[in-house]
């Protein structure tokens, strides 16, 4: 894939974090693009806005994108590496490569999917990184809450 194309991409989900951290949820958004370019769905992680643990980014954007007769081709683009639920959610429905905007703060499941034959692009984003840094720093009840796992002793409140 054209790394400009997939930084142009990556700023669809940028905007998408951006909401979901002024909102007061978790920076991670996601974006699904057609194989013709266009733009199908886009969304950012609402877990704490909705209550609802299944809603990640790639999930949003999925839903956004409505119902599809195939994904083959299609691009899902998300500001940090997937996680397995959202591997999964890429594997089942046939997506055929994702963009990864940092894979720094969460090594997710984006090489299980390289060896299932879906192309990974990770494009070691500084502004993802940076946001993601920041979210983890200030908010890490939340950010282990989202990954699944207990916040390390010393770590329950911001900037400790």
């Amino acid at each position: 894939m054209d790394t400009e194309l997939a930084r142009l991409w990556l700023g669809t989900a940028l905007h998408e974090a951006r909401d979901g951290l002024a909102e007061g949820g978790i920076p991670i958004g996601a974006a699904l693009y057609g194989a013709d370019g266009r733009l199908l769905g886009r969304g950012h992680n609402r877990r704490v806005q909705d209550g609802d643990p299944s809603l990640h980014a790639e999930t949003a954007a999925f839903r956004d994108a409505g119902r599809q007769r195939s994904y083959r081709g299609t691009t899902m683009v998300t500001t940090l590496s997937p996680c397995w639920y959202c591997s999964g959610l890429v594997r089942q429905f046939g997506i055929s490569r994702v963009v990864v905007g940092e894979a720094r703060t969460f090594f997710g499941g984006h090489e299980w999917l390289a060896g299932h034959g879906v192309e990974v692009v990770v494009l070691d984003d500084e502004e993802c990184a940076a946001l993601m840094r920041d979210f983890v720093l200030d908010r890490p009840e939340l950010w282990y809450e989202d990954i699944g796992e207990d916040v390390p002793p010393g770590r329950t409140t911001a900037g400790s």
